[in-house]
């Protein structure tokens, strides 16, 4: 067997590469390593694999000035009546779920599921000034910051 045996892609050809093909040692492999890791898992009381994973997504990126926060997550194939959105005590919590399009798929690493993510934004988030907005896949939440928490910046200058 020679190396280009076990690389699943079909160079050159018109048909795809075949991604559950049981001729093909490397995905059989895969897959035994798979059900270890899964029988492993399983086997540890309140850990899921699955929601491990979720507990991760969506992936968000949050911007903080000294007047507002703001946190961007990306939320592919959701709409906005798909998450719900949270703040408690500091606390801004995603929740949600992404439906199955399609169950009968051959093959798919395509994610479904419920997800929640929780950011700790911290007291001086103001529960009276925020607001969301999603727009093609992306949420955007702007949380202002209470007065008194902006007086409380202070700029340190760096000596030479």
């Amino acid at each position: 067997m020679s190396l280009k045996d076990l690389i699943p892609w079909n160079r050159g050809g018109a048909m795809p590469a075949a991604f559950n093909d049981d001729r093909q040692p490397f995905f059989a492999l895969h897959r035994e390593v798979d059900r270890v890791f899964d029988n492993f898992f399983r086997g540890m009381e309140g850990f899921d694999a699955s929601r491990s994973w979720s507990m991760s997504w969506p992936s968000v990126e949050v911007r903080d000035t000294d007047s507002q926060v703001e946190v961007v997550a990306e939320l592919p194939g959701l709409s906005e009546k798909d998450v719900e959105i949270t703040l408690h005590n500091g606390m801004l919590t995603l929740k949600g779920e992404k439906k199955s399009e399609s169950s009968n798929a051959s093959y798919t690493e395509r994610w479904h599921g419920q997800f929640q993510r929780t950011l700790s934004l911290g007291p001086d988030i103001d529960p009276d000034k925020v607001n969301a907005r999603f727009r093609n896949g992306v949420l955007t939440i702007t949380l202002g910051k209470r007065p008194e928490a902006q007086r409380q910046v202070k700029r340190i200058p760096i000596a030479a």
